[in-house]
């Protein structure tokens, strides 16, 4: 009798419960607006439950336990909401929810501290992350992104060239070097909103990615919600000032939707001196709506960018005219004109077809096409003088390493005249070509690389079942890229000798032999002139699988890569190798990744991925002097595909109060090749030569452990805390050749040079600072106004080593023995490895919105960085000058070498500010 009671009473308690079934429900409309949103996520994570809105933006969710549960309403872009309700068996319904768009997305491109405008495009020592990291919501991945690139931090010690960008599916890294051009869609701001990021190697919908994941801006216009916004921004960081417009018309009823956005941006000086900004940049996203199953879109990107470089400089420059200081412009009748200006103009054209073949599979057609120019201009001398302010022979440093004694007279004389001027003197560079105007001695010109760039693809999406989703794709990609220079102006000039003045003879100084001694004039192609031929086609595969305890992935892909030079100019030091097309490279590489979510419950996450990715060497790193000749880096060298193998494992917590994640990683890359190009002395004892250096079967190895960490500590108030402990080294020796234009070069057979191994094992990457921290807090009134302060605090960034100073030529004299007054005490301090001051820097951000009208805002939002102008090297380079150890010796005798490291500063205090209003 006693358990026929039990089992009673058991029954009916389930039949109570399947009654009393919990349901939270409700309406997500726009604040702005008062739209309804379709798509906006509502979960409860302590149960592991979760929807999305309808088209009417209603939403309800089933099944839910009995006790005190957060419903947590989210959507990219839009302030996170968090309702606290009590279940008990009934339905609960939150009602009307109005989502407003988070301030803090205002702290946008613009305000990411690097830009590439502070790259210097002759070195690769600096590297960009501007946006990469733009939708993500992690704390961690934010705080790399907005409060550490200040500091040329690179995630993971890792180039941009590791992260796949793409627009509507459409790949947008180059084929030169690998790396994302976020200049050809700069200043759109409010259309590149749409974002959605993959970290590291987990799934994307669109890619395979890369092993710092992949991010896919959607332009489609039918996606944007309905309003226009004008802002206008003041900065005194890249540009002084910002006017941008955006419009959209939500999708009509005749099927059609449009977004247009344009915007300006502009300055005389940003914060280094000479530092000059000029861009415009128009977007249109043109959208019909055939039917319910096709939809076709037009996006057309027009960016147009000129600015003015900033250079490195030795501690000596920065020692004497400060951390502002830059080489590269003078006065020019009372204005400022800068030598070294990049001018980028690539428009981007792109026809996207979406089609629902069903309700579970879509079929995603891109083609796009991409063409223009990008000119990086810079002063030519034949036989004049180095008109460089910071040429070695006109600093003191020169005057006080005289071999026959200190010469302290000219180099007070040097050092006065750089304190009180040290500048581009253009009056001068005129006056000197009044005497010869048919055969100037000093121009200005540009190295040009004028591109055509044809991409198709399609992408396949198609949930085969409620827990598996297939996404695979084809792609084809075509560049062909004109390369030359040509003269802009000719300094009051009407031509220019287009010869080599450092050949030994006739052919030798020939740039073209097929039309030597010539005289050019604006316009006109010299020195070199030669196109990039690249073709890439390939596809990948992935399928996700999705179950209440398990998530877990497996994607593949293989590509095939071509690369081909053609010479159109028959260099006079390379007669038969020069003209005409090369070898063609050809590359077949593959790639395998996996990885699984376990969830422990919903608050605790185990998250592991691993992937091998073999990379085909970049257009720039696969021949040898491509201005000169046909040379691939495979004639000289060992030219072999980049193999990276790469894995994480991530512990995830969530809860109503803290978010927070920790992460190990480890990232191997074998087989990378590099190329640099520099004057050298001390090249088999005293051989003196302009040389290629070409490092090739480079091995890296990055690990390292990232940790977030977000706590709502108050309705109001949040704490946030990220950190990075990283270790980024060359992991062995790699082999290093050098090459030359004159092949009788003393100790060159045919013009190259074996140096052997380069001693690099353990020698750290210059890869940003190895470890940050960061630690701020957030306020965020209800009345619409929030603020945030940040203190971050860098360590362990090195210099940039050199390698030919760490081969067997370092203590080789010419006979190739080792130098008889060697010491190796000495030899080792030299060669130390310089690393950096560690410093802090403390940003601080703000903002708030009115509501002026009905769906009218105004918005403010304003940051400083730096707030206590602390004053930091973010990166620099060893010269290559001094190949031996004499060179090196006797070039830091006297304390300041004249030939010294070149570093990079960071920016003092700068600020941003950002005034909206909505529509």
């Amino acid at each position: 009798m006693r358990n026929f009671t039990i089992t009673m009473l058991l029954l009916f308690s389930g039949l109570f419960g399947l009654n009393a079934q919990n349901i939270v429900k409700g309406i997500v409309i726009n604040g702005d607006s008062e739209n309804p949103m379709q798509g906006v996520s509502v979960s409860v994570k302590e149960a592991n439950i979760s929807g999305t809105t309808d088209a009417s933006g209603a939403f309800a969710l089933n099944g839910l336990p009995n006790g005190r549960q957060i419903v947590t309403v989210s959507l990219n872009g839009y302030e996170t909401q968090n309702f606290p309700v009590e279940l008990s068996g009934k339905t609960v319904d939150l009602g009307t929810i109005f989502m407003y768009e988070d301030l803090s997305e205002d702290q946008d491109l613009s305000t990411i501290t690097i830009t590439d405008d502070e790259l210097n495009d002759d070195t690769s020592a600096a590297d960009n992350i501007s946006g990469l990291l733009q939708a993500s919501r992690d704390v961690y991945l934010r705080t790399a992104a907005f409060e550490w690139s200040g500091s040329f931090y690179r995630v993971r010690g890792l180039d941009s060239e590791n992260g796949k960008v793409l627009i509507n599916g459409i790949e947008m890294n180059k084929l030169y070097n690998g790396r994302p051009q976020w200049s050809n869609w700069g200043g759109l701001n409010d259309v590149l909103r749409n974002q959605e990021f993959s970290n590291g190697l987990t799934p994307s919908n669109y890619a395979f990615g890369g092993v710092l994941g992949s991010t896919n801006i959607n332009t489609r216009a039918s996606e944007y919600s309905e309003g226009g916004r004008i802002s206008y921004a003041s900065s005194n960081r890249s540009y002084n000032h910002r006017l941008m417009a955006t419009y959209s018309s939500g999708l009509l009823a005749n099927g059609w939707a449009i977004t247009v956005s344009g915007s300006r941006r502009a300055g005389n000086e940003g914060y280094v001196d000479g530092t000059f900004y000029d861009a415009n940049s128009i977007f249109l996203s043109l959208e019909k709506q055939i039917n319910d199953a096709h939809s076709l879109n037009l996006t057309v990107i027009a960016a147009e960018n000129e600015r003015g470089k900033s250079s490195p400089n030795t501690q000596e420059v920065f020692d004497i005219k400060g951390i502002r200081y830059n080489s590269y412009w003078g006065n020019q009748k009372g204005k400022m004109r800068n030598s070294r200006v990049k001018r980028l103009y690539e428009p981007i054209v792109m026809l996207n077809h979406y089609w629902d073949l069903s309700e579970n599979t879509t079929l995603n057609t891109n083609i796009g096409f991409q063409f223009g120019e990008i000119g990086n201009s810079r002063l030519d001398y034949n036989g004049a003088n180095n008109p460089d302010p910071t040429y070695y022979r006109k600093l003191p440093s020169w005057y006080l390493s005289d071999p026959n004694g200190p010469d302290y007279e000219n180099a007070y004389k040097s050092l006065t005249g750089f304190q009180n001027d040290g500048q581009i003197d253009w009056d001068e560079l005129y006056i000197g070509n009044e005497g010869s105007p048919e055969n100037a001695r000093v121009i200005l010109y540009e190295d040009r690389n004028d591109d055509q760039q044809l991409t198709a693809n399609m992408i396949l999406s198609s949930e085969l079942n409620e827990n598996i989703t297939l996404t695979a794709s084809g792609e084809y990609r075509k560049l062909k890229s004109e390369n030359f220079a040509s003269p802009i102006d000719m300094l009051g000039a009407t031509g220019y000798l287009d010869v080599n003045t450092f050949g030994d003879n006739f052919d030798q100084q020939q740039s073209n032999l097929l039309t030597p001694n010539r005289t050019i004039g604006l316009g006109d192609r010299f020195k070199y002139n030669y196109i990039f031929n690249s073709e890439v086609y390939g596809g990948f595969a992935q399928l996700q699988f999705k179950y209440n305890k398990v998530d877990f992935y497996i994607a593949g892909q293989a590509n095939n890569t071509t690369h081909q030079r053609e010479g159109l100019f028959q260099n006079g030091y390379f007669p038969t190798n020069s003209y005409g097309k090369s070898d063609k490279l050809d590359f077949f590489n593959y790639g395998a990744k996996g990885g699984l979510t376990y969830k422990i419950s919903g608050r605790h996450l185990i998250d592991v991925n691993g992937g091998y990715i073999t990379k085909a060497p970049s257009l720039r790193n696969s021949f040898a002097n491509s201005r000169a000749n046909n040379v691939t880096v495979a004639d000289v060298a060992e030219l072999n595909s980049e193999k990276i193998l790469s894995g994480d494992v991530s512990y995830v917590f969530r809860s109503p109060l803290i978010t927070s994640r920790v992460t190990g990683y480890y990232t191997d890359i074998k087989d990378a090749t590099e190329i640099s190009f520099f004057f050298a002395d001390g090249i088999g004892g005293d051989t003196s030569a302009f040389i290629q250096e070409i490092l090739t079967g480079i091995d890296k190895r990055h690990f390292g452990v990232e940790f977030g960490i977000e706590a709502q500590v108050t309705p109001t108030i949040k704490l946030k805390g990220a950190a990075n402990v990283g270790q980024y080294t060359y992991n062995n020796n790699p082999n290093l050749v050098i090459t030359t234009e004159n092949a009788s070069t003393p100790g060159f057979i045919n013009g190259k040079r074996d140096m052997g191994p380069a001693s690099l094992k353990d020698y750290k990457l210059a890869a940003g600072p190895h470890k940050a921290y960061s630690f701020g807090f957030e306020y965020r009134d209800p009345d619409y106004w929030f603020v945030s302060v940040t203190a971050n605090h860098m360590d362990e960034a090195y210099v940039d080593v050199s390698p030919i100073r760490r081969t067997a030529n370092f203590i080789s004299d010419a006979d190739g023995a080792a130098f008889a007054d060697y010491d190796p005490v000495l030899a080792r301090q030299l060669l130390t490895q310089e690393q950096f001051d560690d410093y802090m820097v403390v940003n601080a951000i703000g903002g708030k919105s009115w509501k002026v009208g009905d769906g009218k805002y105004i918005g403010l939002f304003a940051s400083v960085s730096n707030l206590f102008n602390e004053e930091y090297k973010t990166g620099g380079f060893e010269q290559g000058r001094n190949a031996n150890y004499h060179q090196l010796r006797d070039d830091n005798t006297n304390g300041t070498p004249t030939f010294g490291n070149k570093y990079w500063y960071g920016r003092g205090t700068t600020y941003f500010l950002n005034l909206n209003y909505r529509f």
